[in-house]
This record gives C-alpha cells, sequence and structure tokens, in this order.
C-alpha cells in the first residue's frame, strides 16, 4: 500500500519535473483571428493565450498580485498545435535571424 505524497514534494515535483517542458494548449484554430484569446490553467497557473495584429500568438502567464503586469511565457506553433513552456530559468524567446531549415521529404521504407 502507497501513501499519498504530502503537498511540499508534490509541488516540487510539478516545479522540477512538469514546468520545464512543452506542454500543448490548443489547436491554432481555437483562435484565428486577430484579437482571439484563450485562457487556459496549466498546473494551476492561468495563461492567456492571444493572436495579436501581426497574427503572432503569444502566451501570457496572469499573476495574481494586485496591479501585476502578465509575465510573458514561451509560446510555439508546430503542425498547427499551440505549446507553452513555463519554465522560468529562461524566458526569452530565441530569435534567429536565419532562415528556418528546408524540410527535406525522405522515402519510405517498403
Amino acid at each position: 500500500m502507497t501513501t499519498p505524497p504530502d503537498d511540499r514534494s508534490f509541488r516540487r515535483e510539478m516545479a522540477t519535473a512538469y514546468r520545464s517542458g512543452w506542454h500543448f494548449i490548443d489547436l491554432a484554430t481555437a483562435i484565428p483571428h486577430a484579437g482571439d484569446s484563450l485562457m487556459v490553467t496549466v498546473f494551476g497557473e492561468p495563461v492567456v493565450v492571444t493572436r495579436d495584429d501581426d497574427e503572432d500568438v503569444r502566451a501570457y502567464r496572469c499573476l495574481r498580485r494586485p496591479r501585476g503586469a502578465p509575465q510573458p511565457v514561451r509560446c510555439a506553433i508546430r503542425y498547427g498545435m499551440i505549446f507553452v513552456n513555463l519554465d522560468q530559468r529562461d524566458h526569452r524567446q530565441v530569435e534567429s535571424d536565419t532562415p528556418p531549415p528546408r524540410t527535406i521529404a525522405t522515402p519510405r521504407s517498403a
């Protein structure tokens, strides 16, 4: 018989193991137009995902403190799906001047 984890170890496990990765939010078709937004809860933290005027998708952590400004989190769209990363160790988005690599089709095996 196993005993349930205490609250402190559960919070520590959530902070170290789960928050450091990319998490699926919704399909990009959920916010198709500029100005559309989506509010979700990721590991107990409210996150707003919005599409701005340039058609870029951005995500913000909603702070519960009074007069707290929304804190940006990393957000990416891959294969038509929206992912966010709540890891606070590196909250900067990586901007690259080089074009993305071309996808090269590989032959299927018989």
